[in-house]
């Protein structure tokens, strides 16, 4: 094709670009003028959901706040009061998320049927996301344990910090963060050490069979009267418990306050055998005889 050829086409294809782009911009701008009123409906609505759920959010939190001052003035366990804000919380957004779909024009009554079916679906998919959620609710309601008490559940023990949705967070003695599944814990045995004042030791010494009984037991009472921590009443119980194969096995069994359990636990031990090795008196250990012939 010739060079006098090309231009014409060049500009021809141009031509025809350029108005099919004004043609598509002309219809656009047709359907803007002829539409109008919708445009600015939808705008309106569009604006208004996302200020129902910015407005809903700041709201929910609001409430979820005033909830957990007003249940703390009210001087409730810490975990009730966890446990009711954020229910508030989920609860409102719910609402909110939905009153916000209304707005741009989706049906609600057939939204939250949709949810409900939809709900039913995962909930049979997410068994133990709400056997977690009912255990909390139960672990609420029931209050087996506080918060900042220390409880064994699930395998762990620890001090209760909080009961969420779905776990309860327990800090260990060696300061280990621990999330244990609700229902883990309402499924099996709690052991609450905090909820009752006061608990007992129970302590096992064994003496040699040659020790004069009537003096180790006068010693072991000595040591746990020598102790301030130990209370009066009830009374401390000091006795021959059992006749083993290598010792004389003595149960003592102090009573103290929960809180010094573990202090006075230690205490006495140490205090024990200082003084069972003051008195002379053998704490007899695993050893083996041997004999050898020529």
């Amino acid at each position: 094709m010739s060079e006098e050829n090309v231009a014409p086409a060049a500009v021809e294809a141009v031509t025809e670009v350029v108005g099919s782009g004004a043609d598509a911009v002309a219809h656009s701008l047709d359907w803007v003028n002829n539409n109008q009123g919708l445009i600015i409906e939808y705008g309106l609505n569009i604006a208004s959901a996302i200020a129902t759920l910015v407005i809903g959010m700041i709201i929910a939190g609001m409430i979820s706040k005033t909830f957990h001052r007003m249940l703390t003035k009210r001087e409730l366990d810490p975990t009730i009061v966890e446990f009711v804000s954020h229910m508030a919380k989920y609860v409102i957004v719910a609402f909110v998320v939905i009153a916000a779909l209304g707005r741009i024009g989706v049906q609600t009554t057939s939204f939250i049927a949709l949810l409900g079916a939809a709900g039913l679906a995962v909930g049979l998919a997410l068994q133990g996301s709400l056997s977690n959620f009912a255990s909390g609710v139960l672990i609420v309601v029931l209050r087996p344990f506080k918060s900042g008490e220390y409880i064994e559940a699930a395998g762990i023990a620890g001090s209760v910090e909080s009961v969420q949705i779905f776990a309860t967070t327990l800090v260990t003695p060696d300061n280990k963060f621990v999330v244990v599944p609700n229902s883990a814990i309402l499924g099996g045995n709690i052991v609450n050490y905090s909820r009752k004042p006061t608990r007992r030791i129970d302590l096992v010494i064994g003496v040699s069979y040659q020790a004069d009984l009537a003096k180790t037991k006068a010693v072991l009472e000595a040591v746990i009267k020598a102790n301030v921590l130990v209370l009066k009443d009830p009374g401390v119980t000091v006795a021959v418990a059992e006749l083993a194969d290598s010792s004389v096995n003595f149960v003592v069994r102090p009573w103290v306050n929960s809180g010094d359990y573990w202090p006075v636990r230690f205490a006495l031990m140490e205090a024990i055998k200082n003084g069972l090795d003051e008195a002379g008196i053998e704490i007899p250990y695993p050893q083996m005889d041997v004999h050898m012939d020529k």
